[in-house]
């Protein structure tokens, strides 16, 4: 019978044949998965026989992965920020950098926030459940199906009845009962049209497009964002969106444009651009 690290060592021969990059981590994840046990254990159990249907479950997922499907669009999961999220093929696959806009807007003092464009849910409900209970939050997507999976995370991270999720786009979406936010958070699509063909395979092909590009520069949501933040900010609030590396100066300029002040440019880990934000003033007459 053939044992845990047999399989493994077979299935990182495939996928490494396949030009996956970490072929070897990607194969003890999966197994981890089709074992039921944190990726951590494996080498615990590596020496155990597995049965036929889990071998037969191992290999079904080596074959997918193979053909660049995410690893996270396999288990189901991701982790973010310390806690795991379910994700699939209708959200954005969450991703380390985004975990800096999550960080900055610890940094500022916030009870209502809003997450434009939510996905998965993980910045919002991570930013809910850092700041405790007086935090509420408001969450809006394109997608109903992208919305779902955004409420079931936020009964896993036990914020739910401290949120409400509308569907539409942008600040359309937005009740007009829902203002006075203290916090605006987005991760929007900023991706030209023209970059998206040289895309990973895992992203181009697996992650919705919607929430990759506008189709267009790169550059259309945030200049629905920010024009339309000063109408839903109360005075001081923030505005804080994750962007491309390039786009820091474009994106500041608009937040100038509008009448931000204390506009700021982020760097992520590896010292690329990745948030902007802006304050509206205290004393804004807007």
């Amino acid at each position: 019978m053939t044992t845990g690290q047999q399989a493994i060592a077979l299935a990182a021969k495939v996928l490494t044949a396949a030009g996956i990059d970490d072929a070897a981590r990607d194969a003890r994840r999966l197994f981890a998965y089709v074992m039921g046990v944190d990726a951590s254990r494996v080498t615990l159990i590596a020496g155990d026989p597995v049965t036929p249907a889990q071998e037969a479950a191992f290999v079904a997922l080596i074959e997918r992965r193979a053909r660049r499907e995410p690893v996270a669009h396999l288990t189901g999961e991701r982790q973010f920020y310390g806690r795991r999220f379910e994700v699939g093929p209708d959200v954005l696959d969450p991703r380390p950098e985004t975990e800096e806009l999550v960080a900055q807007a610890m940094t500022v003092p916030f009870g209502r926030v809003l997450d434009l464009g939510t996905g998965s849910g993980c910045i919002i409900t991570t930013l809910l459940a850092e700041r405790g209970s007086d935090a509420f939050g408001v969450a809006t997507d394109m997608s109903t199906a992208a919305l779902a999976i955004a409420q079931r995370n936020a009964a896993r991270l036990r914020v739910e009845d401290r949120m409400r999720f509308y569907q539409g786009d942008w600040y359309d979406a937005v009740p007009q009962s829902e203002v006075a936010f203290d916090l605006v958070v987005s991760n929007p699509p900023y991706i030209a049209a023209d970059e998206m063909p040289g895309l990973a395979a895992e992203v181009r092909d697996f992650e919705p497009r919607l929430a990759l590009t506008d189709e267009g520069d790169g550059l259309t949501a945030y200049r629905a964002i920010s024009a339309g933040a000063f109408a839903h900010l109360a005075n001081g609030g923030w505005l804080m969106v994750e962007i491309g590396p390039t786009q820091g100066a474009a994106v500041s300029e608009m937040l100038h444009h509008e009448g931000f002040a204390q506009i700021a440019v982020r760097p992520d880990l590896d010292g690329r651009d990745r948030v902007v934000i802006g304050q509206k003033p205290p004393f804004s007459p807007q």
